[in-house]
């Protein structure tokens, strides 16, 4: 029951930290709550949307373009279509922080970024109708990953590379010391040299274990299809999109495959216990009502409520990631906070707590996701 590394919660960065741990050799067991991928966490509902020119700020394009670098390498390996080039469109005032990062960050790192004027994106995509305040920033490399596909691809290959996953297996215990961890489920004990925490909205209360009280927020959020007309928002002619608007944020996908036009809402939303039952979608009145407004005032199509689905963000109160080192456990890494916009990075996520549990250091610049930014205002 000895191994090098045991990662808590096999999700998006977990299961693709399992791999790159198992891939370099590590002795690793990843243990979970539930049976990766699921319904209980924040990485289902078919897809996620991955940009390159990222209006939360400049710090995140180098990590979003090694992310998308590390996912061709698992089409590659896995031989699977993972990610769609549909393109991104993001929509907002052209005078908004949001759209001016977007701008600013493409002309850093010279990334390809189409800038329209309203009348021009109306033109361009008949699906879409926006006010003359308002711009699109286009990414044509930009597009969509499928996300439960993701962390199916990286769970075979994980086990290809020796890990064991254990699911249904929630932690009760965490307890380290003198560089060993001890790890005890319901059922069992298990022991480690080091530990990964990657357990989304559970991350709170298992860090709370290692003496590290953090300001996670857990988070209900809301999604939904539309029967959507095939010929103007099919994914080979339509992107998916982000839309800064007055009433908030929201974001979406094209019809792929016939799905349906997916949206849903960004900012927003009630704070929860993960532990308890989440209210379904439609259980609250403003679930579908929000949407429809959306794209009344957007694409105005007479779009049809196919069904709808929840899930859960984790919220930093700065929308910011957790990615670090334990204060004081040098062997424990931590993964958290990601704020409803971090699935697109779990592949180079995954890859920075394999190198942090590794060698206690990573290539990537992960100084802007310090945990001490929180540890010192407590």
């Amino acid at each position: 029951m000895h191994y090098d590394v045991i990662v808590i919660g096999a999700g998006s960065m977990g299961m693709a930290a399992g791999y790159f741990l198992s891939k370099s050799g590590k002795r690793t067991l990843l243990l979970d709550s539930f049976t990766p991928p699921h319904n209980k966490g924040s990485h289902h509902g078919d897809t996620r949307i991955i940009r390159h020119a990222y209006g939360e700020g400049e710090d995140y394009v180098p990590l979003a373009l090694k992310a998308q670098e590390l996912w061709h390498d698992l089409e590659k390996v896995t031989q699977k279509q993972l990610f769609l080039q549909t393109g991104v469109l993001n929509v907002g005032n052209k005078k908004s922080d949001f759209i001016q990062n977007i701008i600013s960050s493409s002309k850093r790192y010279s990334l390809p970024l189409d800038v329209l004027d309203s009348s021009e994106v109306n033109k361009r995509w008949a699906g879409i109708t926006l006010p003359n305040d308002y711009i699109g920033c286009f990414e044509p490399t930009s597009g969509v990953l499928k996300c439960e596909d993701c962390i199916e691809a990286y769970r075979e290959l994980a086990e290809l590379h020796g890990a064991s996953i254990l699911t249904n297996s929630k932690v009760k215990e965490i307890v380290v010391h003198d560089k060993k961890v001890t790890i005890k489920t319901e059922e069992q004990t298990f022991y480690s040299d080091a530990l990964v925490v990657s357990a989304g909205a559970w991350s709170g209360s298992l860090l709370s274990m290692l003496n590290l009280n953090l300001p996670l927020k857990p988070t209900r959020k809301t999604f939904a299809w539309f029967d959507a007309n095939e010929h103007l928002y099919n994914h080979k002619d339509f992107p998916a999109f982000s839309f800064e608007t007055s009433q908030g944020l929201y974001y979406g996908f094209p019809s792929i495959n016939g799905s349906g036009l997916k949206v849903g809402r960004h900012d927003g939303g009630e704070k929860i216990n993960p532990d308890e039952s989440i209210l379904g979608f439609g259980e609250v009145e403003e679930d579908e009502a929000d949407l429809i407004q959306f794209l009344n005032d957007y694409m105005p199509f007479k779009q049809q409520l196919k069904y709808g689905k929840t899930c859960m963000y984790t919220l930093t109160p700065d929308e910011h990631f957790i990615i670090d080192l334990h204060p004081t456990y040098s062997n424990v890494a931590i993964a958290s906070g990601f704020s409803g916009h971090g699935f697109k990075f779990s592949s180079v996520v995954g890859q920075i707590l394999g190198e942090l549990i590794i060698s206690g250091k990573t290539e990537q610049n992960i100084s802007p996701f310090s945990i001490n930014r929180f540890i010192k205002s407590l």
